[in-house]
């Protein structure tokens, strides 16, 4: 589990089809690596892998097909450069973001980026050949205010219908982060509010019973408070 606050930044160079050496790049802040051990999980660009070989300044991991599948870490043209660093959380850390799994639902593209007097909006929408995808896994995530984790960061969704999204980047963030190096077109990883998933599975669901007969539906959750 993680929070989706960025901790480091780092390169990432192929090992072979399914293996990758992250290692800091050399102005990175090295305090995410003071206490690595074997079978450690760290976010990847939002991707959670597991440390298999510990390095000097980073650590070789190995990603499975579905995550090849399913993240940037399968396409060759996105490996070499920069990704985004996190530790997994720890009990009793601070959780300055969201609840983020690592668990990568999709990928997007940067559709635009717009420098405001106080922020960075950045719009992503599909990637053309997998839409599909898109509208699977991350539309039916997209509300208005609500989280969504890009390259691993932690964000608010300031505007979205089911085609695209909007968020503000404060400087600091676009700053100490990958998305400062992005460009229109470039590739993202994207995975929605775990929060949103088990709502929605809940309300997929109606586990009625003799004793208790109850419908949990939008209408039974916003009469208790939610929404």
């Amino acid at each position: 589990m993680f929070t989706g606050i960025i901790q480091s930044i780092g390169k990432i160079q192929p090992q072979g089809n399914d293996r990758f050496q992250v290692s800091l790049v050399p102005s990175a802040d090295p305090a995410i690596l003071s206490d690595i051990a074997l079978g450690d999980s760290i976010a990847v660009d939002g991707v959670c892998l597991t440390v298999e070989t510990i390095l000097a300044r980073g650590f070789v991991a190995t990603a499975s097909p579905e995550t090849l599948a399913r993240t940037t870490l399968g396409r060759s043209s996105e490996t070499g450069g920069s990704v985004n660093l996190e530790a997994s959380l720890r009990v009793g850390s601070k959780i300055g973001g969201h609840f983020v799994t690592g668990h990568v639902d999709g990928v997007g593209c940067l559709q635009e980026t717009v420098q405001t007097d106080r922020a960075w909006e950045l719009v992503f929408s599909p990637v053309p050949t997998l839409k599909s995808e898109w509208d699977r896994h991350i539309a039916r995530y997209l509300v208005s205010k609500g989280s969504i984790t890009v390259n691993g960061i932690s964000l608010t969704v300031a505007a979205c219908d089911s085609h695209w999204f909007k968020v503000a980047v404060i400087p600091v963030t676009y700053k100490e982060t990958n998305l400062h190096t992005l460009s229109v077109g470039d590739w993202v990883n994207l995975e929605g509010d775990i929060l949103g998933k088990y709502v929605e599975r809940f309300v997929g669901h109606s586990p009625k019973t003799e004793n208790d007969p109850t419908e949990i539906s939008l209408t039974f959750l916003a009469q208790h408070g939610y929404g």
